[in-house]
């Protein structure tokens, strides 16, 4: 019996063949690296920012409603982050003629020199996002604050934190578990930003309620975050 002979031409196409499982095996460790990594998954990720800021003297000492700065919750899939313009609403520096607004707030700190820098140059604050999930996954901040599920659920309470740190994991199986039992994460919608807010009663029984009046029913099905 004849042995099969592969013809000649296979030889030109196996080191292509080669070449491309070596390339498809290190997209897949890539994208797996970077979504186990301490931006998507690391309870304690706490990123250096370009200047100092202090959720904890802002949203808690002086109640800023957190949709003041990221005010495209409500309405949008992102969270915006602030532009200089809205630090400068209580920070603004010196005019075009050297004149510093009375009620401007620390309007010569050391500390906001790169915010009025932003300010000169027209160049945004490089600002580092703490909660930072991979582009394979699809996430909508409008559909979670208008159904009562609260800032401090996925990013803690912030009021109290001077450096914004990741306090949950932001895994699939974190936000499953939220998606099958969203009652211990629901409030009145109207309360969402108030990151104080404690139920009068049984929490779970408040979130039941919440349920049933706005007719939850989260999705679990994969093309929800995966599209």
């Amino acid at each position: 019996m004849d042995r099969f002979l592969f013809p000649k031409w296979v030889n030109t196409i196996v080191p292509v063949l080669g070449a491309l499982g070596a390339i498809g095996a290190l997209y897949v460790v890539g994208m797996v690296a970077f979504g186990a990594s301490p931006e998507t998954t690391d309870v304690g990720y706490q990123p250096e920012q370009p200047l100092p800021f202090s959720h904890k003297l802002h949203a808690g000492k002086l109640k800023l409603d957190c949709r003041y700065c990221h005010n495209t919750v409500e309405v949008a899939g992102h969270a915006a982050i602030p532009p200089t313009k809205t630090c400068l609403n209580c920070h603004s520096g010196a005019d075009a003629n050297g004149v510093v607004n009375t009620v401007s707030i620390h309007s010569t700190s050391s500390k906001l020199a790169p915010i009025r820098e932003s300010q000169a140059t027209g160049k945004s604050m490089q600002w580092r996002r703490v909660h930072d999930l991979p582009d394979y996954v699809y996430f909508n901040h409008s559909a979670h604050v208008r159904r009562g599920v609260s800032c401090v659920s996925c990013h803690g309470r912030v009021d109290k934190m001077d450096v914004v740190t990741q306090v949950k994991p932001l895994s699939m199986g974190w936000c499953l578990e939220c998606h099958r039992h969203p009652e211990p994460n629901l409030r009145p919608p109207e309360f969402v930003t108030k990151l104080d807010w404690k139920a009068e009663g049984d929490p779970l029984e408040v979130g039941e309620q919440v349920r049933k009046e706005l007719n939850l029913n989260p999705s679990s099905n994969c093309s929800t975050c995966h599209r």
